[in-house]
């Protein structure tokens, strides 16, 4: 007759049948005090609160202070409905800056997207010295925006700038250009600086959705006979749709809250033609005290962003159900 091992949770051994009990019907009493549903949200917790402080509050307050007439110089504060409104829809300055914005962001992001898609189409192939080239990209996106304002505002100085230098010796202007002191080409220059610091990081994003294209497609296109235009548009670019959309909207709504690009070149300058929604929020805020149409003015801001995203959510939505 073989001999067996007892088992170590026997009547022979008390303690180990114990703790045995013990650890096999612990998480039973857990579940019995708090469903395991919970539990995710108990671990969120301290950062929804974090979230909550620092987001959800300050836009909840901005929105409250728009119905109100709080102002710092004359110390009132009281509930005045939709009058803050009614003086932004008919304040001129208001419909500049928010047109200047909304050209911003087309402009800005059109040119970002088309030229980046062209960056990352030429780094999704091999050649010798790809990683270089790649890190070399970054470092435009890398700078803080600082110091980009900064230095094209020394490359489009209207009296010794390089810009102006190098148009000079090339004969394409016969005098020195006031880039960023003229109201006909301040925007124009502010978009440049924007396009040259943020096309990395869209060339970085639609990159990224290049290498996801399964290279079996591309193979079998090329031996079909394929060109690379037909490739691109008939393959490539149906597949890449979704990260082109995706990095659209995040490119939009940053652009639509340009503040330190237009405050450091420009300050929203020559006659109100750079001024933008964060900068004039800015103004009124800061300069004026009037935190209730200040806050109007922000909250306006916000309605038109949150519009934007929409848009994009929805055509976003609509591509994915017609490509499945």
């Amino acid at each position: 007759m073989r001999w067996r091992p007892r088992s170590t949770a026997s009547s022979a051994d008390p303690m180990s049948a114990a703790v045995s009990s013990s650890a096999s019907g612990w998480p039973r009493r857990r579940s019995k005090l708090l469903p395991a549903a919970l539990w995710p949200l108990i671990l969120l917790t301290p950062a929804i609160v974090s979230l909550a402080s620092v987001s959800f509050y300050p836009i909840v307050n901005g929105f409250y202070l728009s119905f109100t007439n709080t102002s710092l110089i004359t110390q009132e504060q009281e509930f005045t409905g939709f009058s803050n409104f009614l003086r932004l829809w008919s304040d001129a300055q208001f419909w500049n800056a928010w047109w200047h914005t909304m050209w911003f962001t087309f402009a800005s992001t059109v040119l970002e997207t088309v030229i980046g898609l062209g960056m990352a189409l030429i780094l999704c192939e091999a050649f010798k010295g790809r990683g270089l080239v790649r890190a070399a990209m970054l470092v435009p996106w890398a700078m803080p925006t600082v110091v980009t304002s900064k230095m094209f505002g020394w490359l489009f100085d209207g009296q010794h700038g390089i810009i102006n230098y190098i148009l000079l010796h090339a004969g394409l202007i016969d005098q020195n250009v006031n880039w960023y002191g003229s109201p006909d080409t301040a925007m124009t220059t502010i978009i440049i600086a924007d396009v040259w610091k943020t096309t990395p990081f869209m060339a970085l994003l639609l990159l990224t959705g290049l290498q996801t294209v399964p290279t079996s497609l591309l193979e079998a296109a090329r031996m079909d006979g394929a060109k690379a235009w037909t490739t691109f548009w008939h393959i490539r670019l149906p597949l890449l749709m979704p990260t082109l959309l995706i990095a659209g909207l995040f490119r939009a709504l940053d652009a639509f809250r340009v503040f330190d690009l237009v405050y450091v070149l420009t300050g929203g300058g020559p006659a109100d033609s750079t001024e933008t929604l964060s900068t004039l929020s800015y103004k009124v805020l800061f300069s004026t005290l009037e935190f209730g149409y200040g806050s109007a003015v922000s909250t306006a801001m916000f309605v038109t962003e949150l519009a934007i995203a929409v848009a994009f959510c929805l055509y976003l939505m609509r591509q994915i159900r017609r490509a499945r």
